[in-house]
């Protein structure tokens, strides 16, 4: 696809002899929210670290807007500065301030001046409303406030596409919904998003295609309104059964 910004062409990854990553194809658009659904092991995780370069595929390309991506780190690093990454366990640093943690990045990456690093810290911690926090350090936040801080890092490096990997599976429930909310107020800016997640209603609510995988393929690729009420795949159809109900569903 022409106007692809991430296009994904036979990807496979192996670790040793357990193949977790089969021929997967798939282009994302600017602008799409892309949700991929599967159940534990599926390779979910594994393939948003690939299309990252925190794994390396085994087989398979990755291209952005247009351009293959080389194994140079020159390369990986300049296009990880365009499509960042939010981890289900923050990756904050410990011994960095909540202001401090959300101005390393574009300091050291992108080599902005510290009053430009510290407008985009403070402007993008008030867009998660993490602002009272600047000078607050990660063991002093709750689970919810540590991630909120994650997105607000990576939307510091502005970039063109944000990675999220079960970005809320690590939060006790009531915080669960703060994220979700930062999350949903984020898509409707137009920024690019790949999210792994097992939250069925933000999927079905906020997705503009789904993905599930199983065993290493994905093996429905659709819009949220057909991929909730009518799957194609059995195995797809059996997953929404054991993870809805059928009045979320019809919801």
């Amino acid at each position: 696809m022409k106007d692809a910004i991430i296009r994904v062409e036979e990807l496979s990854k192996s670790f040793g002899e357990h193949e977790v990553l089969r021929k997967i194809d798939f282009s994302v658009k600017k602008g799409e929210v892309i949700c991929i659904l599967g159940s534990s092991g599926s390779g979910k995780s594994t393939l948003l670290r690939c299309i990252n370069q925190l794994e390396t595929q085994t087989y398979g390309k990755i291209f952005f807007k247009g351009k293959e991506l080389g194994r140079k780190q020159r390369e990986i690093n300049e296009y990880r500065s365009k499509v960042g990454m939010v981890f289900q366990s923050f990756n904050l640093f410990n011994n960095m301030t909540v202001l401090e943690n959300c101005m390393s990045g574009t300091r050291k990456v992108l080599h902005v001046s510290k009053e430009e690093a510290k407008n985009r810290a403070i402007t993008h911690l008030k867009s998660v409303g993490m602002a009272p926090f600047i000078n607050a350090y990660p063991m002093q936040l709750s689970g919810g406030q540590k991630q909120r801080v994650a997105i607000a890092r990576g939307l510091c490096m502005n970039p063109e596409v944000l990675l999220f990997d079960e970005p809320t599976s690590a939060l006790d429930p009531e915080m669960v919904g703060e994220v979700l909310n930062v999350m949903k107020s984020l898509a409707q800016t137009g920024l690019t998003m790949l999210i792994v997640t097992h939250e069925m209603g933000f999927a079905r609510d906020v997705s503009s295609r789904v993905l599930f995988m199983d065993k290493g393929y994905i093996i429905e690729d659709a819009p949220p309104e057909k991929f909730f009420t009518n799957p194609e795949s059995a195995r797809t159809k059996e997953f929404l059964s054991r993870y809805m109900s059928d009045s979320e569903r019809r919801a």
